[in-house]
């Protein structure tokens, strides 16, 4: 449990967060972005990595990312670095690799990676499964690239929050049934992973903890191209679904983190449960006094303590290329 001083905090962030985050699902999914994007905070650590290079890698159609290239006194060797390929958040409609910029900045500080954020196309104008096509190619690229990176191929992870949480256990999917780069883990903040909006976190905190139900059947609703009560999931269902995936073995290790005051607290709990079963390596961090987003969420205490346990998890995948079993 929080300390009422950290306790304090959360519950008046959390009722910032809730008053001012604009109600999306009265809105066109350009409105949504635009809103959001107006409240875009100033990134103040900018010195956190020696440079960030945007790129557009590919081609029809190129994916535009952003290369975060740690200082040399950072964790780990020049040359031989860890790779993070990082799927920003979102609900598949809004947010950017300049929404994301600053806490890319600290994932390649305190993990000593090389950081690949991925710009990829966004709904409603590019339904599933763009985006997850767009964030396998860079993460195929990268691993292509690893030599003019500065990274060890064998040590790249995929990484995301909220729909990039779910981009990233697609990925990983991917990787597995396609051939692809052999992953050393997948991160999974608070991820969006199933359309059922009944699940008990669904009914505890439908509304009033700032990520709602209302908010959560847009996105999904975007996403599809209509409700995901009468659409039918694009072929094969699991690269926009992960849980619906016929087989969760032979997966990339992972971690995922999850929150109790969200409605995807269920989901992700469930999707952990469902990947330990299936024989892939877990380690589940639940934050039960925490709320959706608030590891990337930069001034704010109580989260410190969370993402120091991130950094330390990621290192713990990238430092096992032989893929030994994440402790649960």
């Amino acid at each position: 449990m929080l300390d009422d001083v950290l306790g304090r905090e959360v519950a008046d962030l959390l009722q910032v967060l809730d008053d001012g985050f604009p109600r999306v699902e009265q809105m066109t999914g350009p409105e949504a972005r635009a809103a959001v994007a107006a409240r875009s905070a100033v990134v103040t650590n900018l010195d956190d990595v020696r440079s960030a290079e945007d790129r557009v890698v590919l081609a029809d159609p190129g994916v535009p990312v952003r290369i975060y290239h740690p200082h040399p006194d950072a964790p780990g060797e020049e040359g031989s670095r860890p790779a993070v390929v990082f799927l920003h958040g979102g609900g598949f409609v809004f947010c950017s690799i300049e929404s994301h910029d600053g806490f890319c900045r600290r994932f390649a500080r305190h993990t000593g990676a090389v950081v690949v954020s991925v710009d990829y196309r966004l709904a409603p104008e590019h339904p599933a499964p763009a985006a997850a096509e767009d964030a396998y190619a860079a993460t195929v690229w990268t691993h292509a690239h690893a030599r003019d990176l500065g990274v060890d191929p064998g040590r790249l992870v995929v990484a995301g929050d909220s729909a990039g949480g779910n981009l990233a256990a697609v990925v990983a999917l991917m990787a597995r049934d396609r051939g692809g780069p052999a992953l050393a883990g997948q991160v999974l903040l608070y991820p969006v992973i199933e359309p059922d909006f009944d699940s008990p976190s669904y009914r505890t905190y439908a509304e009033g903890h700032f990520n709602t139900r209302a908010a959560m059947e847009w996105y999904w609703t975007q996403y599809l191209g209509g409700h995901p009560a009468s659409t039918p999931l694009p072929e094969p269902a699991e690269y926009v679904v992960p849980s619906r995936a016929a087989s969760l073995a032979g997966l990339a290790p992972a971690v995922v983190v999850t929150a109790g005051r969200d409605p995807l607290s269920s989901e992700g709990a469930a999707y952990a449960d469902a990947l330990r079963a299936a024989g892939t390596p877990v380690r589940h961090r639940h934050y039960p006094d925490l709320f959706h987003g608030f590891a990337t969420i930069g001034p704010f205490a109580a989260a410190e303590s969370a993402r120091e346990l991130l950094w330390a998890d990621v290192g713990a995948l990238v430092a096992r290329p032989d893929r030994d079993e994440v402790s649960a």
